[in-house]
């Protein structure tokens, strides 16, 4: 009688687009106050834009605006507190960005021309250890005319540089909030975005209200949001099972998205949103190391890794292999470690082992975080050791540690191997090669390669048109497979869990897999 009168109710109200139990929805807010509530495995690691180049930008985005970004389905970057955007020049060395007019900030400073200058210059001033000056390499100097027009003159043509403006680093703050030489202390944030930081609580959440002064191309679908940081996937996944909280983004295990992906009666009232991704996980080689620093036990480890063992047992389908640094989907992407290594294979791995004069086995620590990537990460590098251990070559030692831990124990160069994941930045080859090579880069271990960084990248940004940059690209591979610095491991799909009340999960994630929260709302019921 149940199924018959939701059919019955379903056939009095066929326009209406989703029957859940005997509950129909349809798109738009429920006339009361529209207030979603998302967990998440990825925490900010800092408030200050000028010293993450990491997870935080997921908040970010949310609260601060930057000049240009990436709506849904935009792969260039679009207006946001600018007005518009160009490159002045033919040789791409010069460009310009009018903002709109009578933009603020939630305090009620205006975001005028100084205020960009100010959020730009003092990312290259303070330099943190873990913020993104790298990305500005290209930058000479930003000036400004009048409150509305701000010019960025490069020292090299950079092509990418939109792309870089477009990215959270270059969120824009006001210069009475944030000093111009150090970060800000004080456990706030003052931003003009779509959304107003009303509180933070670090491991446990934010408090997201719309900001009624927003003025740029989001459409903020509902009225707060709070973020709920968890640690363990588990418990996070529970929490949505038992509503409270209405949607997940990043941290879902492979066996969770398996038993979402089946509809098993426990999950009957959550929706599952699949998207394809282009986030990465990596093993990083220490080069200062005594063991990682030697390229034939880096080459043996790459000989023995079998990436399809580890996608299957770990990640149930919801990974593939990944063998090389730009991923499927990319302009550029090879298959280069396949093409120099093969199949997983033991025999050549001692080969290369023995011609180097390496007695086996190597033994060696594999270093990763507990709390960045979800529960699956401890499996994984289960995995990875017993691979490499069962072919009596390696003793591997496994040690996790909160990412806070981590990232400071990477950047002080402690850690002969470790793992790392990788959101790109922003939709180009150019930002799966760049961050990782230099003297300074987000690995925190310098990575010298005067090809990839005085040749192959100079010429590809002299390049407007990014279809035309794969050969710098493709050579940029070989070399890192030259060296394996870096071990690419898997390429993830990304996945928004919901209740299937709440709207919007399919547009939630720009191309840079940083959700939108204003894309989500509650539909309505009748």
């Amino acid at each position: 009688m149940f199924y018959r009168t939701c059919l019955q109710a379903a056939a009095a109200l066929a326009s209406i687009s989703l029957l859940a139990g005997c509950g129909v929805f349809s798109d738009g807010d429920d006339g009361g106050k529209q207030e979603i509530a998302v967990g998440t495995t990825s925490e900010p690691s800092t408030l200050d834009p000028a010293a993450a180049w990491d997870g935080s930008w997921e908040l970010y985005r949310n609260v601060f605006q930057t000049l240009v970004s990436f709506p849904t389905g935009s792969t260039t970057p679009q207006p946001d507190a600018a007005q518009g955007c160009r490159f002045t020049d033919t040789s791409n060395k010069v460009f310009e960005c009018k903002l709109r007019s009578g933009l603020k900030f939630t305090n009620g400073e205006a975001l005028d021309a100084a205020a960009v200058k100010h959020s730009i210059d003092r990312i290259r001033t303070i330099d943190a250890e873990s913020g993104p000056t790298g990305l500005l390499g290209s930058l000479d100097r930003v000036t400004v005319s009048g409150d509305d027009t701000v010019t960025f003159r490069l020292r090299t043509p950079d092509a990418t540089f939109p792309f870089i403006l477009a990215t959270p680093a270059m969120s824009i703050v006001p210069p009475s909030q944030y000093p111009a030489d150090e970060l800000r202390k004080d456990g706030r944030l003052t931003g003009s975005g779509p959304y107003a930081l009303e509180s933070y609580t670090k491991g446990k959440s934010a408090e997201l209200t719309r900001f009624e002064g927003y003025k740029g191309f989001a459409k903020v679908r509902n009225e707060a949001v709070t973020i709920r940081y968890f640690q363990d996937s588990d418990v996070m996944m529970k929490a949505l099972k038992d509503r409270t909280i209405d949607a997940i983004n990043r941290g879902l295990t492979a066996e969770e998205v398996v038993e979402l992906q089946e509809k098993k009666p426990e999950v009957a009232h959550l929706q599952l949103v699949e998207t394809v991704g282009a986030d990465i996980r990596y093993l990083v080689f220490n080069p200062e190391d005594p063991k990682a620093g030697k390229l034939a036990v880096r080459r043996a480890v790459a000989q023995i890794i079998d990436r399809g063992a580890l996608v299957q047992k770990v990640y149930h389908g919801t990974a593939e292999p990944l063998y090389s640094m730009v991923p499927k989907g990319i302009a550029g992407h090879t298959t280069e470690f396949y093409d120099r290594f093969g199949e997983p294979n033991a025999a050549k791995a001692e080969e290369i082992l023995e011609d180097a004069g390496i007695t086996a086995p190597v033994s060696m620590k594999f270093w990763y975080t507990t709390d960045r990537y979800g529960s699956s990460t401890a499996p994984e590098f289960a995995e990875i050791k017993r691979q490499l251990e069962d072919t009596g070559l390696f003793r591997i030692t496994l040690e996790g540690k909160p990412w806070t831990e981590f990232q400071a124990g990477y950047q002080g160069g402690e850690y002969p191997v470790f793992g790392r994941g990788w959101f790109p930045d922003f939709p180009d080859p150019d930002n799966f090669i760049a961050p990782f090579v230099g003297a300074k880069n987000v690995l925190g271990t310098p990575y010298e390669s005067p090809e990839i960084t005085e040749q192959l990248l100079p010429q590809s940004r002299r390049e407007s048109d990014r279809g035309a940059v794969t050969g710098q690209f493709e050579r940029a591979q070989e070399i890192l497979v030259d060296d394996v610095r870096l071990l690419p491991l898997w390429q993830g799909k990304l996945y928004v869990a919901a209740s299937e009340e709440i709207g919007g999960g399919e547009n939630a994630l720009d191309p840079q897999t940083v959700m939108q929260m204003w894309e989500l709302y509650r539909k309505k019921s009748w």
